[in-house]
């Protein structure tokens, strides 16, 4: 350290070991208080992300929590498409404001902006992060005890600037059973470690077919290896969800709200206690 520091590092051009690392988190919009900021990401596609997204804030608003949904999958948003949502979002001078669900979810999405929900997002890397980014500082949340958000696959623009920018009190891992997501989703844990987020739970799609006659349990897409996952990596909760194809219908007939996400019970208790620490 330099004998005429005075602690400010902004500006200053000297290396030294008490260096502060920059932060390029935002604040949110000043008429929001959100208190708890989950993100939900995964490896790849086509793991079910958004549904488990979808359904932790359903079963946090049942439990009597105020949640809200961020949808950062800025090319591929399906959230509104979920809820069944059809109107589109508004704004004033002060802000843009969220579109809320039949009970109360308050929701935002690149859909809930376009004039028409097939009208492709062709824009570069910069710009859907630049979007995303807004969508935390420019929304007027209100008063959110559970933000989720959902993310595109991967690690690649959208969630380094979600994990940079938004202050998230964790993640939750989303993966299904096969030997080549789970390498990939070693990708997921390694990026929060190296961003510092803490990894919450993991959450394993397709877990099991549960048959209805014998209700034996069958391994469609292989055999789980999410506990050995997690216990790698130290990850306390783990959360198997069955090929259920009523959650499919559910979402697909805008009314992931009336879903039972009975097999995410743990994640929500332990959620809950993160609450309480608050």
């Amino acid at each position: 350290m330099s004998e005429n520091c005075g602690g400010q590092c902004a500006g200053c051009e000297e290396e030294c070991a008490q260096r502060k690392p920059e932060s390029f988190l935002e604040a949110p919009h000043e008429l929001s208080q959100i208190r708890k900021v989950v993100g939900v990401v995964s490896g790849k596609g086509g793991v079910g992300k958004t549904m488990v997204t979808s359904l932790l804030a359903v079963l946090m608003q049942r439990a009597g929590y105020q949640t809200a949904i961020l949808d950062a999958d800025v090319t591929g948003p399906s959230i509104p498409r979920a809820f069944g949502i059809h109107e589109k979002a508004q704004g004033s001078q002060l802000g843009i404001f969220p579109v809320k669900s039949k009970t109360g979810i308050s929701v935002i999405s690149t859909n809930l902006l376009l004039e028409n929900d097939t009208d492709p997002v062709v824009w570069r890397g910069p710009v859907i992060a630049g979007t995303v980014k807004q969508f935390w500082t420019d929304v007027i949340w209100g008063d959110v005890d559970y933000m989720f958000i959902d993310l595109p696959p991967g690690t690649g623009d959208v969630p380094l600037t979600v994990f940079q920018s938004i202050p998230l009190d964790g993640i939750v891992i989303v993966t299904s059973p096969q030997e080549l997501v789970g390498m990939i989703v070693e990708k997921a844990v390694n990026m929060a470690a190296l961003m510092h987020i803490p990894v919450l739970a993991l959450v394993e799609n397709m877990s099991y077919f549960k048959c209805p006659d014998c209700g034996g349990e069958h391994a469609i897409f292989g055999e789980s290896h999410v506990e050995e996952i997690a216990a790698r990596h130290g990850i306390g909760t783990v959360c198997r969800m069955p090929v259920d194809s009523r959650l499919a219908a559910a979402a697909d007939a805008g009314a992931i709200e009336q879903a039972d996400g009975g097999s995410l019970g743990d994640l929500v208790s332990m959620l809950e206690k993160m609450e309480g620490k608050s």
